[in-house]
């Protein structure tokens, strides 16, 4: 708890030089009004100072506040799903406040979102060659689910997720995952041992109030590892009346494994000053279908803890944010009695422990919410600074920030508080970026950024990947200009990166029977298990695309990009057992850059009635890396440790292709309607021609390809409010997955997944007062209406199993059945 401690002290510290800091604020102004569409107050409208960080929402009466505004030349942009965007100049002087009101027209179209994901400056979706896609709150709570990434999955086509039970979600793009898809906390790098298959993301879904999701690599602003493309989850910022106390009470509840979740947050504003603070929990025990009971392993808490305070001047602003996260996640393994097809638990350990004859987990074993002694305790932390000065005509951004990951598997039935494994990394994250004067209508921005790492191993028993440092440097420069109803922007980066570490010793420890760290002269001429090793990754990358407007409502956007990955330090040094995925990993030291070329091409339409678009990509990738089972001579699988299976990162040319579309309903004849219709496929061909001529169709294909998958939904909300009802709605959905032939089978790593079909229901509506504002948010949902028993492919428990065959017919274990979720939000304040 000291490095928990020790974060927290420094944002106290923090908040109060913010205070005293307000005695030397300048004088600034202010912009006020209201928004509305069809002679209706419009809520949850975003309201943007263009270049700024200053920006509100409209409350329930369409109202809106700027406050600490910069004298000067301004431009505000207004925008709101389903209206069209309106962007309007505003002139203020010192101490001035400025009523602006403005009247939205609907198109219920997401085609003109301001984003800032993956490019330099504020841009719209629809002006942006670089396919991206937006969600929002409102879409998160309509999509209720265990996790943070589980909302996204469901609302942006061509994201999927690999899982390990209902609390591990590792984000794929259109085929690609792993640390081929960076992850950001509002822009900051998410750094937590993401290697692992049962690493999940270290972030609070209650504090997250957009997902900005770029697909392929296209976005020049990162560098390494976002060859599939960019996740940046961004937190609420502070808004409403000055100088009042806001804030929010989430209560959550999911009938299926007891999901408890309880979140407060607060946020209060002065004119130049912001302040926000958020504390949240989960807890679940052991989640449930119709083939497996209550799937052992699965149950978690998780404990989360942020702070920002920022401050806004006319030179600029400053923000700084602080997070601790705290989780502890049983490891499930899929043991089970090999007749009644009972959950079973491992008590011994290597020769004494007997698969066969290990214990049955009791019922209230499996219905409890206490953490087993099997299980993993994740610790991350953030402490990190955006800001924004400007300088004349440049505007330079500043990112820097520190974060720690400590990672403990405990994996030891007869020594509960000895871990198996034990990790902490260490990274500083920095970034700088200018944007320059415009210059004969180009828009060019220049930067570097990078991070520095060190991982150390701690009092562990199986060391998967030494102590190492890393050094990572990248500049880049983009351009952007406009042409009438062509839009142009690309642009090139280079980036270097430097992977470090000593000869690593481990030897057996008598006391204890399991393996220990050494020095090089306690090792007594064992050799090392990781030979030291120095090496460099360079690569050149870059981004070409245009977006051109056949009339105002028909875009054609065109894109070439060339991304570049580093090999992680697994796929360059492992060379020991992850207890969580009880597999043994082993590297090569010899590997060289990812490299892919993509080429994406789309057609967008928002029409009066209708909104519609299709997507295609192809995906060139030169040294891909994947895992394949080792073999000795003759041809045994190789076992280094009991009970594991070994597997060597291998690397081949790849290539993946698919599409993305959608087509969204919302006919003006019918205003309360609307039926939303979305579709991805992506195909992924190994080519190892040595691999392919060996295993013929069986290495066709390349891993964890996510089948083709349907999602429909129908949405009836209230016209009108009623008398102390507001954004009442319901909904009916389904989701639609195809059968999954198209699979990597040597050493039978994959196998084919059948199709299925899930229906889910959801209501919700808006309590208000007399004066129209809301008192109380409610979302009721439920999932996998029939409890359909079904594996998804990107399931990792549908591999949990001992046996060849069972008396059911049915292996491995199954995803979860029908879910109740209801969610509460109770707003006050401002």
């Amino acid at each position: 708890m000291s490095a928990f401690s020790t974060y927290w002290r420094i944002l106290i510290s923090f908040l109060l030089l913010s205070i005293f800091g307000q005695l030397a604020q300048a004088q600034h102004g202010a912009i006020w009004g209201r928004v509305t569409a069809e002679g209706q107050a419009l809520e949850f409208v975003s309201v943007v100072l263009v270049g700024t960080a200053v920006g509100a929402t409209t409350d329930k009466g369409g109202h809106y506040q700027l406050a600490s505004v910069a004298p000067g030349k301004h431009e505000v942009v207004f925008s709101f799903l389903g209206y069209d965007a309106q962007r309007l100049p505003v002139e203020i002087a010192a101490g001035q406040a400025v009523e602006v009101n403005v009247v939205l027209k609907p198109t219920t179209s997401k085609l003109g979102e301001v984003v800032v994901t993956g490019v330099s400056r504020t841009t719209e979706i629809r002006r942006s060659p670089v396919p991206i896609a937006v969600l929002g709150k409102r879409e998160m709570n309509l999509n209720l689910s265990t996790n943070l990434i589980d909302a996204a999955v469901r609302g942006v086509p061509g994201l999927t997720a690999v899982t390990t039970g209902p609390n591990i979600s590792k984000p794929f793009i259109r085929g690609l995952g792993y640390n081929r898809v960076l992850t950001l906390y509002n822009g900051l790098r998410q750094e937590g041992q993401q290697w692992g298959d049962e690493h999940g993301i270290e972030v609070d879904q209650y504090d997250i109030e957009r997902i900005e999701v770029v697909k392929g690599p296209a976005s020049l602003m990162y560098g390494s590892d976002a060859v599939a493309g960019v996740i940046n989850m961004l937190p609420a910022h502070p808004s409403g009346p000055v100088g009042k106390l806001r804030g929010d009470i989430i209560s959550e509840y999911h009938s299926n494994n007891g999901l408890i979740g309880t979140s407060l947050g607060l946020s209060y504003r002065q004119p130049a000053w912001q302040y926000a603070f958020r504390v949240s929990q989960k807890t679940a025990a052991n989640y449930q279908n119709s083939i497996d009971g209550r799937v052992y392993g699965t149950a978690f808490r998780e404990l989360n803890l942020s702070g920002m305070v920022g401050v806004d001047k006319a030179w600029g602003y400053s923000h700084w944010y602080a997070t601790a996260y705290h989780n502890q996640q049983e490891i499930p393994d899929g043991s089970r009695d090999s007749l009644s097809r009972r959950f079973t638990k491992q008590v011994f350990e290597a020769n004494l422990d007997d698969i066969k004859n290990r214990p049955l987990v009791t019922d209230d074993g499996l219905r409890s919410y206490s953490i087993g002694t099997l299980h993993q305790l994740i610790k991350h932390y953030r402490l990190f600074n955006r800001s924004q000065v400007k300088l004349g005509q440049h505007e330079l951004s500043l990112l820097l920030g520190a974060q720690q990951n400590f990672r403990y598997e405990f994996n030891h039935p007869t020594a509960p508080k000895q871990a198996g494994l034990a990790v902490a990394l260490t990274t500083y994250n920095y970034d700088l970026r200018d944007n320059l004067p415009t210059w004969q209508g180009v828009e060019t921005t220049v930067g570097v950024n990078g991070m520095a790492q060190l991982n150390r191993n701690r009092d562990a028993t199986d060391f998967p990947i030494p102590d190492y440092g890393l050094f990572d440097l990248g500049s880049y420069v983009f351009l952007k200009k406009s042409f009438g109803k062509l839009d142009l922007s690309g642009g090139a980066r280079y980036d270097a990166r430097r992977l470090t570490w000593d000869d690593f010793y481990v030897v057996p420890n008598p006391a204890t029977g399991f393996d220990q760290r050494v020095s090089a002269q306690k090792a007594a001429g064992a050799e090392p298990q990781f030979l030291a090793l120095n090496k460099w990754f360079r690569g050149v990358s870059g981004s070409l695309g245009a977006t051109y407007s056949l009339s105002e409502r028909l875009l054609v956007k065109a894109n070439v990009a060339r991304g570049y990955r580093a090999p992680n330090i697994t796929e360059v040094g492992s060379n020991g057992l992850d207890p969580g995925a009880h597999i043994v990993y082993l590297g090569n030291r010899s590997f060289q850059p990812e490299f892919s070329l993509q080429q994406d091409l789309g057609l967008l339409a928002y029409l009066p009635d209708l909104d519609a678009s299709v997507e295609v990509f192809h995906n060139n990738i030169q040294n891909y890396i994947y895992q394949a089972k080792l073999y000795d001579a003759s041809g045994q699988p190789v076992v280094i440790v009991p009970g594991n299976t070994t597997y060597q990162y291998q690397q081949a040319a790849a290539r993946l292709y698919g599409l993305e579309a959608s087509l969204k309903l919302h006919p003006r004849a019918i205003k309360w309607l609307l039926f939303d219709n979305s579709l991805a496929f992506v195909n992924g061909l190994n080519q190892n021609q040595p691999l392919r001529e060996q295993h013929g169709r069986a290495a066709r294909y390349l891993p964890f390809m996510p089948p083709l998958r349907t999602r429909s939904e129908l949405r009836a909300t209230l016209a009108k409010p009623a008398r102390w009802l507001a954004q009442t709605y319901v909904h009916v959905g389904v989701e639609a997955v195809a059968t999954q032939n198209r699979f990597y089978a040597v050493d039978n790593t994959e196998t084919a997944t059948p199709g299925y079909a899930l229906w889910s229901l959801g209501a919700g509506t808006s309590f208000v007062t007399n004066q129209a504002k809301p008192w109380l948010q409610l979302f009721v949902q439920l999932d996998n209406v029939f409890d359909k028993a079904y594996q998804s492919n990107l399931n990792r428990l549908k591999y949990f199993e001992y046996y060849a065959a069972s008396p059911t017919g049915r292996l491995g274990i199954y995803n979860m059945g029908r879910n109740l979720s209801v969610k509460v939000v109770v707003p006050f304040g401002g």
